[in-house]
């Protein structure tokens, strides 16, 4: 009884020490906590004794590939990438999380899923000399992930099909006959259509697009890479929902391909999350510093992205824009899903 009772003292004050202490950090807060100006000289000697980094992605891949091409040149680090759709970068990471499996460093993906992300407790928290350059909209008000880039839903129309003085000056315009099958969507933007309700009024925006599908029906693609060439070949004359930097990338090409807006351009930032249990926190780190830099942020002007930072100047970014938070796309999202798909993928068929 004796022993026993000294056992449960024991283990009491060892309890009691071990809740008194301090926690530790976590490696990825020690990388994230560097300041200073060699904060990027003790980050990379960290991340070459980690020897390697891994991203999930869901950006195409010569875009994402630019970007850690220019990472590996300047540093001499070895980067892996895995290349999926956003839904299962999300769910990839989700499964491994919970399996206690922690293989991503870095999530560099849309914003909703960068949210679901934080909200499933996975992300760190970010720090690092950059942060300040963002615009406000890229920065998320837990600090787990950032904006790098914005997809600015824009409207698309196919040059040799559409004259530019034809375009609709309005929403209402596209009801016209003139537009009867010539329009198509993506099939999956309720995000885009959440930020036009939100400018619009919900009645409002209702009404327009079922007008302008029973007046002239409309194609439903999925892809905007997809939807964008279509718009080039020329099957759709003229898209709803194109991402610009899509579009200027083909139109600097030589493609047949330009864009304008219908009222401000709808934009949702898309970005990079660390994971908290990255598995090589200093070179995740770095890369994170690294595309939220002036030089990180030009290599995404240089692909017709449209940056974050202030340093960067582009003009892809000189229309007025209204802004979907990732986290009312969460909360919302049903709402909108269902919506979307009575005005546009339903009505489609």
């Amino acid at each position: 009884m004796q022993r026993r009772n000294l056992m449960k003292a024991a283990l009491a004050a060892a309890l009691a020490a071990a809740l008194a202490a301090p926690a530790l950090a976590a490696p990825i807060d020690d990388a994230m906590a560097l300041k200073g100006p060699d904060r990027e000289k003790k980050l990379l000697e960290g991340a070459k004794k980690e020897g390697s980094l891994l991203i999930y992605t869901s950006a195409q891949s010569d875009d994402m590939g630019a970007l850690v091409d220019a990472f590996k040149k300047k540093y001499g680090l070895n980067v892996e990438v895995w290349r999926s759709s956003s839904e299962k970068v999300l769910q990839r990471a989700v499964q491994e999380s919970r399996a206690n499996k922690h293989a991503m460093d870095v999530a560099e993906t849309n914003g909703p899923e960068l949210e679901s992300l934080s909200r499933e407790k996975i992300a760190a928290k970010l720090q690092g000399p950059y942060l300040a350059d963002l615009i406000p909209a890229a920065i998320r008000p837990h600090g787990e992930w950032v904006g790098t880039r914005l997809n600015v839903f824009v409207q698309a129309y196919n040059t040799q099909q559409v004259k530019k003085a034809d375009l609709p000056k309005t929403w209402e315009d596209l009801a016209n006959p003139k537009w009867k099958g010539k329009l198509g969507i993506e099939q999956e933007d309720a995000d885009w259509l959440q930020g036009e309700v939100a400018e619009l009024g919900e009645a409002r925006a209702t009404k327009v697009f079922k007008d302008i599908v029973a007046a002239n029906g409309i194609s439903v693609r999925k892809g905007h890479t997809l939807l964008t060439q279509l718009v080039v070949s020329g099957e759709i004359p003229l898209a709803l929902t194109v991402y610009n930097y899509k579009a200027e990338q083909l139109k600097n090409k030589g493609a047949p391909i330009d864009w304008f807006t219908i009222g401000p351009a709808i934009a949702r930032p898309n970005g990079i999350s660390v994971n908290k249990n990255a598995p090589h926190p200093y070179a995740a780190t770095l890369f994170f510093d690294f595309e939220i830099s002036p030089e990180g942020q030009k290599i995404l002007a240089g692909r017709d992205f449209v940056p974050t930072s202030k340093k960067v100047d582009t003009p892809l970014n000189k229309v007025p824009m209204k802004f979907v938070d990732a986290a009312a796309s969460l909360d919302q999202g049903q709402k909108f899903d269902k919506l979307y798909q009575e005005l546009f993928t339903r009505a489609a068929h």
